[in-house]
């Protein structure tokens, strides 16, 4: 089987959105979600779970399995919402795809 995501290479959709006075910024094939008082805390924050994700999964050796989750059906409608520029019930800050490079270097860089 082909997995579009290694520990190599490939890519995390991404989204960041307000609900109930908090900010949450998700990441969609790992299934990760981060809080906080700001769309950009909670972008950082995602950042950084992320890049221990992926680190941890070279660390272990995983199977890439792990880097392509089915996606939370929630925020699957909000990205293709976004895509398609239709309007959300929830308030979107941001949304893009963050690169899993070659060499992480403890930093993600949006695609």
């Amino acid at each position: 089987m082909k997995f579009k995501n290694t520990v190599q290479r490939g890519s995390m959709r991404y989204i960041v959105f307000n609900e109930n006075d908090a900010w949450y910024a998700a990441g969609l094939e790992f299934n990760i979600v981060e809080s906080g008082s700001t769309p950009q805390e909670a972008l950082l924050l995602l950042i950084e779970a992320t890049t221990g994700y992926v680190e941890s999964a070279k660390k272990i050796k995983a199977r890439p399995s792990i880097l392509n989750q089915k996606t939370d059906p929630e925020y699957e409608k909000m990205w293709a919402n976004r895509q398609t520029r239709k309007p959300s019930a929830k308030k979107i800050f941001s949304f893009g795809e963050l690169n899993i490079g070659q060499s992480l270097n403890r930093n993600l860089i949006p695609a």
